[in-house]
């Protein structure tokens, strides 16, 4: 990474983040102002609908009514992602790594918002034949980024590379 992507990847990281914290909480106002007290809307036939829930648990509604560990979790899984960010060495090769992290950040503030301001997570989406949960834009990033973690880090990131992300035994470069 050249110098001015190390001057300004940090801001760039910050706007990252900030648009997709927007999206999220944008598609959930819309989900309050369009859905909430109405049926489901259906997209795609019996496929995909649009359905108001206010989810006080984890994912796929478990650990309901828990709302401090969420509230105390987010921010604390956020900061550690921002440290193994700032630990992570500046090369090109790392960037699909990043762009995991910042998502993974963006949907725990995006669900953590919600939790303090409501007590619960609006959840909009439903994909209706498994019957999988209701679940919302920070959900998708969350789980995007998750996938994309355990794929990067089996198949992408190998030998010496991975010794080089902080917590899986690297160390910033230039430090010993």
């Amino acid at each position: 990474m050249d110098k001015a992507g190390r001057k300004y990847g940090p801001v760039i990281a910050i706007l990252v983040v900030a648009a997709l914290i927007f999206l999220d909480q944008w598609t959930k106002a819309l989900a309050v102002s369009h859905l909430k007290g109405r049926d489901a809307v259906s997209l795609i036939g019996n496929v995909l609908e649009l359905l108001y829930v206010e989810n006080s648990g984890a994912a796929f509604g478990i650990m309901n009514g828990m709302r401090l560990i969420f509230v105390v979790l987010a921010p604390a899984v956020s900061v550690l992602l921002v440290y193994i960010l700032l630990r992570m060495p500046p090369s090109p090769r790392f960037m699909p790594l990043r762009i995991c992290f910042l998502m993974v950040i963006a949907g725990a503030v995006g669900n953590w918002i919600d939790r303090l301001r409501q007590g619960y997570v609006v959840d909009f989406i439903y994909f209706k034949p498994i019957d999988f949960p209701v679940f919302n834009v920070a959900d998708i990033y969350v789980t995007c980024a998750a996938f994309g973690l355990i794929l990067l880090l089996l198949f992408y990131y190998t030998g010496e590379e991975a010794e080089q992300i902080p917590l899986l035994g690297g160390r910033k470069p230039g430090k010993d």
